[in-house]
């Protein structure tokens, strides 16, 4: 985080000395390349509320476009980790289960944002200051992963529900973000965003224990892991609850990003030359961006 800091820091820097040939040229742009770390906090039947407190980790990459001085669309490729465990619950059920994942994931999402306050005429005569809100789709990728005996498993393949769900889902990412004018062509934003997913298995557990006594190696110790707290507990029966499959799983990401608008003017149809030219100083703009003489 400190780096990323110090990055953002080095780059308003260097804007503020090029500011002066940048207002010179006044060359339009229409494209923003966000990148962004930040902190991703999973929820499900293996969350504990002490996981706000210990997140896991985000890293983003996306390109932003405005359709409008107050709409625009934006899509990102996001990667995340998330991770749950039954030993840090306060519940006595769960302990005793003693169930445990992490994830590595990656989620591609497009969504639309809308500013609450719209830019200029010109993407540099944006507010200083700018609340944003977003909604849209989002196509996941999650693999929960365990460790036994010091090596790693993939959860899915072993079937520990005898269920064979799938390892992609869709999500509605929403939310909601603060942005920060720091140079003429960059923002700082801070944002946070809900993904409400489609699956209850991110964490590899959803409804009730299968029949066990066809299980055999990692599957078999890995459906039911009570017996490695020492305590003299049976296999579960057939059907016995082991998560909830009422609500499905859902995730948090906290996020600063760093947003560049890019030397493009995806509206210039190809000539540059409506933004290339020097304007001249007798041209002032009113009060809602709009130009006068």
């Amino acid at each position: 985080m400190r780096k990323t800091i110090l990055v953002v820091v080095l780059v308003a820097i260097a804007e503020s000395i090029v500011a002066q040939s940048f207002y010179a040229i006044r060359k339009n742009r229409s494209l923003i390349g966000v990148v962004g770390t930040g902190t991703s906090t999973y929820f499900g039947e293996l969350s504990n509320p002490g996981d706000y407190f210990n997140p896991d980790l985000n890293l983003n990459l996306g390109l932003q476009y405005y359709l409008t001085p107050r709409f625009s669309a934006r899509t990102e490729i996001t990667w995340f980790k998330t991770s749950g465990d039954d030993a840090k619950a306060d519940h006595g059920g769960r302990v005793k289960r003693n169930l445990s994942f992490k994830s590595n994931n990656i989620e591609v999402n497009a969504v639309g944002m809308i500013n609450l306050t719209p830019n200029g005429n010109r993407y540099y005569r944006r507010p200083q200051l700018n609340a944003y809100a977003f909604g849209g789709i989002a196509l996941l990728y999650f693999n929960p992963t365990a460790e036994l005996n010091g090596s790693t498993y993939a959860l899915q393949p072993l079937k520990t529900e005898g269920i064979a769900y799938s390892r992609f889902a869709f999500a509605l990412p929403f939310g909601f973000g603060v942005r920060k004018k720091i140079g003429p062509n960059s923002n700082l934003a801070f944002e946070w965003g809900y993904r409400k997913t489609f699956s209850d298995y991110l964490d590899d557990v959803s409804t009730a224990y299968p029949d066990l006594s066809g299980y055999t190696g990692p599957a078999l110790a890995l459906s039911f892991r009570g017996q490695e707290k020492g305590l003299d507990q049976p296999f579960p029966v057939e059907g016995q609850k082991r998560g909830n499959p009422e609500t499905d799983d859902g995730y948090m990401l906290l996020s600063l990003k760093f947003e560049y608008y890019l030397p493009f003017d995806l509206n210039d149809q190809g000539n540059g030359r409506m933004y290339s030219r020097k304007r001249s100083a007798s041209y002032r703009y009113n009060k809602r961006g709009g130009l006068r003489r």
